[in-house]
């Protein structure tokens, strides 16, 4: 089955997703936000903000509209079309608004009979029709949903979309629900399929605006990273769900700990947040230059929790190209920060190396470090240490990228 591939891989999409509509994947409906929130004009602002405050070119180039932008019924031909009151101008307008500022477009889309906000979906006989329509608007990534489908339709439908997004001959990335409708395991779940038609998919449930749910999503990839991590790589990527730094429920070092791990997962980065009103703070986190340096790195590897101690501590790894990695240190702690001692030994790092430690958050360098030196980090209540960790000396014997491993196994970073 052919995959929608976007010009360059690896795809790894960096996007603003509004507004964000928050459900519970094939279980409920929600309502959609205000009709004069979600309107033309908000994405019109939202393409200026990209385009004007340095989110272009840092690699945040889709602006993606969730549910509930089409009218409520299809038109006399069977096509979806825009609801007139709020998107007056019609898609293909947005699109080329969007284009003009060196931008990408994004839309919604579900398979079933209505989609979960209960507009219009795409049901298998409009799965051709549907993407025909997307590309005439110039659309440049779908996400497309499952609500109101059974499991038999989405094993046909899914697929059956990406020829039909191919058939078009334009460009457009495609985002899958399947496998969080499937329980996102198999064997109900075959991830080999999965990466042949989706450029990325989510595997679990939608995130809400608190630190609960992104720990729940947290240990659920993790916990699974023995299955999710093999599946992942460029050009088709696990989706842990949307950034919600910016917004109400995360402090400070929560904000900084969701990017830092969505990182290490080498997660798509999908902001979801009003960018005409983002604090300093907040877009400081989103803007970081190293981060998405590592977030986006060309191997496309998906990092792993490689340690998880009594203490409430854990350690990530993510191997990057020319022999670096990312190291996360990670405090599930609540009480006060907590001086945490290990050393590159410990984490499984080749003897006699010597690396030059990065903080991703502060940005300086930090120092040499020998795989045998001892070292603590203070790791502050909800927050991470970051570190990027470039070879300086590598010892003779060759290592390889561990692409997989069984359970129990140890997982060794990159070396190549």
């Amino acid at each position: 089955m052919a995959r929608t591939s976007p010009p360059e891989p690896p795809v790894n999409p960096k996007s603003l997703c509004l507004p964000h509509l928050l459900r519970h994947e094939g279980r409920s409906v929600s309502a959609c936000r205000a009709s004069s929130i979600h309107s033309e004009q908000l994405f019109f602002e939202m393409a200026d903000r990209l385009a004007e405050d340095g989110w272009r070119e840092l690699g945040y180039e889709y602006i993606n509209i969730d549910d509930c932008w089409s009218a409520k019924q299809r038109d006399a031909a069977g096509q979806l079309v825009p609801d007139p009151k709020r998107f007056p101008s019609g898609i293909k307008a947005l699109a080329d608004y969007v284009h003009a500022r060196g931008l990408k477009l994004g839309i919604y889309g579900d398979l079933g009979i209505f989609t979960c906000g209960g507009y219009p979906g795409t049901t298998l006989e409009n799965v051709k029709q549907d993407a025909q329509t997307f590309a005439a608007w110039g659309v440049d990534m779908l996400k497309l949903d499952g609500c109101y489908s059974s499991a038999e339709e989405q094993a046909k439908g899914y697929p059956e979309m990406a020829r039909a997004l191919n058939t078009t001959g334009r460009p457009i990335v495609y985002s899958c629900s399947w496998p969080a409708y499937q329980g996102g395991l198999p064997p109900k779940v075959n991830y080999s399929i999965l990466a042949e038609i989706c450029n990325l998919w989510r595997n679990y449930d939608d995130i809400q605006d608190s630190w609960e749910s992104v720990l729940s999503i947290v240990d659920w990839f993790f916990t699974n990273q023995d299955v999710l991590q093999p599946a992942a790589g460029p050009g088709h990527w696990n989706d842990p769900d949307m950034l919600i730094i910016g917004n109400f429920g995360l402090s400070f070092e929560q904000s900084r700990s969701q990017m830092a791990l969505w990182t290490v997962m080498a997660a798509p980065l999908l902001m979801s947040t009003d960018l005409r009103t983002i604090s300093p703070s907040a877009k400081e986190i989103l803007q970081n230059r190293l981060m998405i340096q590592i977030n986006q790195d060309p191997l496309g590897i998906q990092g792993r929790r490689i340690v998880k101690e009594k203490s409430q501590i854990e350690v990530f790894l993510r191997p990057l190209s020319r022999a670096a990695s990312a190291l996360v240190f990670f405090s599930r702690r609540t009480d006060m920060p907590f001086h945490y001692t290990t050393s590159l030994a410990k984490l499984h790092f080749p003897e006699d190396a010597v690396y030059e430690v990065q903080d991703v958050y502060v940005g300086k360098i930090v120092g040499a470090l020998r795989t045998a030196d001892n070292f603590s980090v203070v790791i502050n209540p909800s927050g991470v240490v970051m570190w990027y960790l470039c070879p300086m000396a590598l010892p003779l014997q060759p290592w390889h990228v561990a692409r997989q491993q069984a359970p129990g196994e140890g997982f060794y970073p990159a070396l190549v």
